[in-house]
């Protein structure tokens, strides 16, 4: 496909969102599912006017999916609720531990005793399917900063834990094909990609959020009609926290939440003691220029929101067309559906349900919680990852058939039920 077909394919998906939003917001499926279906219109299934191939252009993809997922990870941190409880956060980090290894363990079973696969390529597909998406999931996520549903909260939160914490079974799937360094009996991965890593990120966010919010209120009290470009400082964070996190081998995805979630905490904190007035809340859709002067208590994370989200949107039109555009009819294998629906129907509802096991939640929201795992943008990332680190091309090509099948039934029929039954709870709370 030319370049110039392209743009006018993308140009004019991007014009009909824009001007039908309303419209398709009362549509029973997500934007997702339009885009989805246009790929696969153009895409090799149907028209063919284009076609990606996700393993020649495995660099492309993984950039893409990688600006895609740290973007979506800053605007789920914060969008965090005020103020910060260990109780309230239980929930999703059980989710994006527990759990978390409850699902690579039982995927990787499946593929070892069902599909016949080396021990290795099972952890690490395992780890690329495991963790849920904070890209495709936004109809079932928390939408502002003021929204307080726990539901919502719970599945956003461990979507900004869980692509980080999915990264140590990715390094041992990849130590486990002779690809990555595990140490003698594990022990490198066990201090290195789990313990230092996984700790690393989380300081480093939360240190560099607080950072952050620091340098710029006592910049606007000094100077209160200073002109800040609030999505810059934004963007600008997520670059430092991640380049930071990459130097000392920490997980930068985790390391980018957190440091969403400190700077929005940490600003709040900040205006609380400055002048004692509650802050001005800027929700999404209401949100001020980059270029106009805010007010003072207008906090940064919040200033920004609106730009990240249209970057979210826009990433995920692009990256969905490119899912739809690389499938074939072929696809649909027995063995790759098969692996899509034990996903969906029993690795995810059994690892919620265990790692849930000895909480509060009821059983409504854990099966909620069990059914909504979405895949998307993040398996993406994995996937490609492990391909630039030299997996083999024909077991690249055996976990792409697998995961684009998982991604696209997962956009298919996660979006087709996100809207009902958040209507439904919409219609339980009143």
């Amino acid at each position: 496909m030319v370049s110039a077909l392209w743009f006018l394919l993308v140009g004019c998906l991007m014009v009909a969102t824009g001007l039908f939003s309303s419209v398709m917001r009362q549509w029973p499926i997500t934007s997702a599912i339009l885009y989805l279906l246009v790929g696969l219109l153009f895409g090799p299934t149907v028209l063919n006017v284009y076609h990606f191939n996700p393993l020649q252009q495995s660099e492309l993809l993984e950039i893409l999916t990688e600006i895609a997922v740290l973007i979506s990870l800053f605007a789920a941190g914060v969008k965090m609720p005020m103020p910060f409880r260990l109780e309230r956060w239980r929930t999703p980090i059980l989710l994006a531990t527990v759990s978390m290894t409850v699902t690579v363990a039982l995927v990787a079973g499946f593929c070892v005793y069902l599909l016949d696969m080396p021990l290795g390529a099972a952890v690490l597909l395992g780890a690329i399917v495991a963790p849920t998406d904070p890209v495709l999931a936004t109809d079932v996520q928390i939408r502002h900063p003021e929204d307080r549903s726990r539901l919502r909260f719970n599945l956003t939160c461990e979507a900004g834990m869980n692509d980080g914490s999915a990264f140590p079974f990715v390094m041992l799937g990849l130590g486990l094909l002779g690809l990555h360094d595990l140490g003698s009996w594990g022990t490198r991965w066990l201090l290195l990609d789990v313990l230092w890593a996984t700790v690393a990120g989380v300081v480093i966010g939360l240190l560099m959020g607080r950072m952050m919010a620091s340098v710029v209120w006592r910049l606007r009290r000094k100077r209160s009609t200073e002109t800040l470009w609030y999505d810059f400082l934004g963007l600008g964070l997520i670059a430092m926290v991640y380049g930071v996190s990459e130097l000392v081998e920490a997980w930068g995805f985790l390391a980018v939440f957190f440091a969403a979630v400190s700077l929005r905490q940490a600003e709040h904190r900040l205006a609380a003691q400055g002048d004692g007035r509650d802050l001005q809340e800027v929700l999404p859709g209401t949100a001020h220029n980059a270029d106009e002067a805010m007010p003072l208590s207008a906090p940064v994370s919040e200033g920004s929101l609106v730009f990240k989200e249209h970057l979210e949107r826009l990433s995920e039109l692009l990256l969905v067309l490119l899912v739809g555009g690389s499938l074939f009819l072929d696809s649909w294998s027995l063995r790759a559906v098969g692996f899509a629906a034990f996903l969906f129907l029993v690795a995810r509802p059994a690892s919620v349900l265990l790692g849930l096991a000895f909480t509060a939640n009821s059983w409504r929201a854990r099966g909620i919680m069990g059914w909504f795992g979405v895949r998307g943008i993040g398996s993406l990332y994995y996937l490609m990852y492990a391909i630039e680190h030299g997996l083999p091309q024909d077991l690249a090509l055996q976990l792409i058939h697998l995961t684009l099948v998982v991604v696209t039934l997962s956009i298919i029929v996660h979006g087709i039920s996100a809207k009902p039954a958040t209507a439904g709870l919409l219609r339980r709370k009143s």
